[in-house]
């Protein structure tokens, strides 16, 4: 089996799309979450855990890491989606969307045109998770990612088309999407929030600026 993880609250006063950007780090809250995700997996058989190279992926990961006295791999698939409003304020009801400037950019929500394509993401991610699974040779391994690379990668597995509407992604902060293998073959898919009692307390949840 392969868990993947969605990092916890990351400190981002301004309230930007930090993306790719360096330097955001998990909030006091959000280092709660990942706390909760390592107790959450407590009693898996867990050998391998991986993570995005970013700053927020790599801290959710330690507390796992470190329960299973295992080191934190770094995987490059695993990085956030590239996008074109990195760095700038956008949400919903903020204006951004019906400002002309931004037309052009947002001209083609299939691929799409403001970021890396979704097709990109998801193959990517699937390999990624492939590479973990043979890394755990029949055990269990976890990654941990980004909200949209996660979300994108389940729709992929479950044949469904993907591009979406991104209210309506079940990827809470710190949380586990399972894939289950029978071979290389993916069998099922489960989903869970171990962190579930904090995301309340959220500004990031509250928001829906988290990545």
């Amino acid at each position: 089996m392969v868990h993947v993880l969605r990092h916890g609250e990351v400190h981002n006063p301004d309230q930007i799309l930090y993306g790719r950007l360096p330097g955001f780090r998990l909030s006091e809250l959000g280092v709660q979450m990942a706390k909760a995700a390592a107790q959450g997996l407590a009693e898996r058989e867990i050998v391998h855990v991986v993570a995005s190279p970013l700053e927020r992926a790599q801290q959710t990961a330690e507390p796992i890491a470190a329960q299973f006295g295992l080191p934190v791999g770094v995987d490059e698939r695993l990085i956030e989606s590239a996008n074109w409003f990195e760095g700038k304020k956008v949400s919903p009801g903020d204006g951004s969307f019906r400002d002309p400037r931004n037309w052009w950019v947002l001209r083609d929500p299939v691929t799409p045109s403001w970021g890396e394509a979704y097709r990109a993401i998801a193959e990517r991610m699937f390999a990624a998770v492939h590479a973990a699974r043979v890394a755990a040779e029949g055990r269990e391994a976890v990654l941990v990612s980004h909200q949209l690379p996660i979300w994108t990668l389940r729709r992929y597995v479950e044949r469904k088309r993907l591009w979406h509407d991104p209210r309506k992604r079940q990827c809470g902060l710190a949380s586990l999407t399972s894939f289950h293998f029978d071979g290389a073959k993916v069998v099922g898919i489960g989903y869970s929030e171990p962190a579930a009692h904090l995301i309340a307390l959220s500004a990031t949840a509250r928001t829906a600026k988290g990545a």
